[in-house]
């Protein structure tokens, strides 16, 4: 019978196969900033002897892990672009065009395969990209052989004798912190892995490595020490052979001094709910808190304040901290967009640099995910619609080379994202030509740059009558700007004809735990996001006007429309006194919703309404402030686009 402590096989693997994903989204991230730098060594005499050294080791190990999993589709792909790397070190060969090309085509096609393979999709035919890579090499295609090869060989590691190391894992082990991962490593540090192979005997894995090294015996006796059993290639004698027994960490051993660990996402998505409930708990302490306020004795009512506000900045800090451990750099999504510029440049014959900055900037690994698609849509719009030809660029007075910027910054608990370029801009006429209701009569007045983004922003809009793989035909914007909605975002747009154009992006840090303002109407509490507020204002009733049936007042110089959400939501107006209001929206687009009195601020556990039977537009989400009672999150964006007609007709 087997024990049911030990992991089952096919729960190994798939934990396994996540830290082989992983581990090929960092390594194909390196690929991808080395390529961009290999690129200007082009038909040079001599290419910079660090950057192919990081490149070849970066294939060589998405070869043998690759291997690991059976994936002999990137093991060959990575096989093949490791040997023609393998010549422009040793100065057989200079790198050509041809070359560059085929590097690039098989770095995309290998994330492809990987991707596929994560998917459980069908893989990608990559005999071209082999042939592609055979042809620059002037060699016949190679078959990943099952033993160690000269081709598999560094110059630094010639003459070093072959080792066979043998893990075995097991569950205690795993606690230990002694992976495959961590073995990999640590053969990494006494030489060359030239070849890593899963075997499976009798139902036990068992992990081979063949490794080019020539180890002291105090660095055999460590591994000895973590359960690794070996033996020389060369030697005749048999591998030696270690006690069964459970492994026991050496508790005396020295820590590492730096440690990372791969998490999954879900475990931080669940750590974040905890401590959403740890602020609804102590939300609900403090409420009970002042219900005992004249029960208490001063003295002791001191020492519980002192205790709640003491609790209160812990939670906080452990707040900041999760969130920390969510965040990677955004440089992860900005390289990409490279490739997806030099792409799209070569296909419609542009001439295109790209600038990015604030690369460090760091945002929720679950915005990441979901921002690609997005980025991907205006950047390609940028070189397709607003990056002019190079005859075009010249005639105009402008350099023959099109520039477009990325760029990235936090500012309070946004991130905001800009992407832009040096183009023509959004053509106002053959916007006008598709969307007849637009106002553009007037092209000495300032455009209504909110009004010209929802146009373009329509589903099947487009002014390319000719679709192709940089113009999709009306399937971009409006799929841009339900991304970011759906992300709590906004999306603004400025445009300048013959100057150019520029999208702003911006996002909340995360969408879990938020700074909310309260407030209620007619009896009934509400809260909005504060980065959706401009400012707060009180309304004096009779500085209030009526135009058209709607109201206004003078703010600022300027006519600001009102919106009661008394009215929004089918409640009771207030009948005197002062009115307060959040002006949300900028320009032309700023509006102010009118409230009978603001609470204050608060900080809020946001929970999402997935049930389509209780999604209302306007309202973003729900939480509570700790008496049981759930409230509404508004989101304030969509109650501007229309909020007596869209909320109050579903609502009653």
């Amino acid at each position: 019978m087997p024990d049911p402590n030990e992991p089952e096989g096919d729960d190994f693997f798939s934990e396994f196969l996540d830290d082989y994903f992983a581990e090929c989204e960092e390594h194909l991230a390196a690929l991808r900033r080395g390529l961009l730098t290999l690129e200007q060594f082009i038909d040079q005499p001599r290419v910079d002897d660090s950057l192919l050294d990081e490149l070849f080791r970066t294939f060589h190990t998405l070869k043998g892990i690759s291997g690991m999993v059976g994936l002999s589709a990137a093991e060959a792909l990575a096989h093949e672009m490791e040997g023609y790397l393998r010549l422009l070190r040793r100065g057989e060969r200079q790198l050509s065009q041809d070359g560059f090309d085929a590097l690039l085509a098989g770095t995309k096609l290998l994330e492809q395969v990987i991707e596929a393979h994560r998917t459980q999709s069908p893989l990608p035919e990559i005999h071209a990209a082999v042939a592609a890579l055979t042809q620059v090499t002037n060699t016949s295609i190679v078959e990943i052989e099952t033993g160690p090869t000269e081709s598999a060989t560094t110059p630094g590691n010639l003459g070093k004798p072959e080792w066979r190391f043998l893990f075995v894992p097991s569950a205690a082990r795993a606690e230990a912190g002694l992976n495959v991962n961590h073995i990999r490593s640590r053969l990494q540090e006494i030489g060359e892995i030239i070849r890593a192979t899963p075997l499976i005997e009798e139902g036990e894995v068992t992990f081979e490595f063949i490794v080019l090294a020539n180890p002291t015996e105090s660095v055999l006796e460590d591994l000895r020490s973590i359960g690794l059993t070996f033996a020389p290639i060369t030697s005749e004698r048999e591998i030696e052979t270690t006690p069964t027994t459970p492994f026991q960490p050496d508790r005396s051993a020295p820590a590492s001094p730096t440690i990372s660990v791969r998490v999954d996402l879900a475990r931080l998505d669940q750590l974040m709910l905890l401590v959403g409930d740890l602020v609804v708990s102590r939300a609900r302490l403090e409420r009970n808190l002042s219900t005992i306020r004249n029960f208490i004795p001063s003295h002791n009512w001191r020492q519980l304040q002192e205790v709640n506000a003491t609790l209160g900045k812990q939670l906080k800090d452990l707040r900041n901290d999760v969130m920390r451990v969510r965040m990677v750099p955004i440089a992860e999504v900005f390289e990409r967009m490279r490739f997806v510029v030099r792409d799209i440049a070569r296909e419609t014959n542009k001439s295109v640099t790209v600038d990015l900055t604030g690369q460090e900037t760091e945002i929720d690994k679950f915005l990441v995910e979901r921002l690609m698609d997005p980025l991907l849509h205006l950047v390609r719009n940028s070189v397709s619609h607003g990056i002019e030809s190079e005859a075009e660029r010249i005639r105009v007075g402008k350099s023959s080379q099109g520039h477009i910027f990325l760029r990235a910054e936090t500012a309070g608990e946004l991130v905001v994202l800009e992407i832009g370029d040096d183009g023509r801009g959004i053509d106002l006429d053959r916007v006008a030509a598709q969307a007849p209701g637009i106002e553009l009569k007037n092209r000495e007045e300032e455009i209504d740059a909110a009004q010209l983004l929802e146009t373009i922003s329509v589903p099947g809009f487009s002014t390319t009558r000719d679709a192709n793989r940089a113009s999709g035909r009306g399937v971009g914007m409006d799929v841009v700007r339900r991304s970011i909605r759906d992300l709590d975002g906004s999306l603004s747009l400025e445009t300048n004809p013959g100057k150019g154009t520029k999208f702003r992006i911006e996002l909340p840090l995360t969408l879990a735990i938020t700074d909310a303002l309260i407030a209620t109407v007619d009896g009934q509490t509400f809260a909005i996001n504060r980065s959706s507020v401009q400012e707060v204002m009180e309304v004096e009733p009779q500085k209030v006007k009526v135009l058209e049936n709607n109201e206004i007042i003078v703010h600022r110089d300027q006519v600001l429309p009102l919106v009661r959400l008394s009215r929004v939501f089918n409640l009771q107006d207030k009948k005197e006194g002062l009115l307060h209001a959040f002006v949300v929206g900028t320009g032309r687009r700023a509006t102010g919703l009118v409230v009978d009195k603001i609470l204050g601020l608060r900080e809020v556990v946001v929970r999402s309404l997935n049930d389509p039977l209780t999604e209302v537009c306007g309202v973003a989400g729900a939480t509570e402030l700790g008496d049981g009672r759930p409230i509404l999150i508004l989101d304030a964006r969509e109650l501007l686009n229309g909020p007596q007609a869209s909320v109050s007709s579903r609502t009653t």
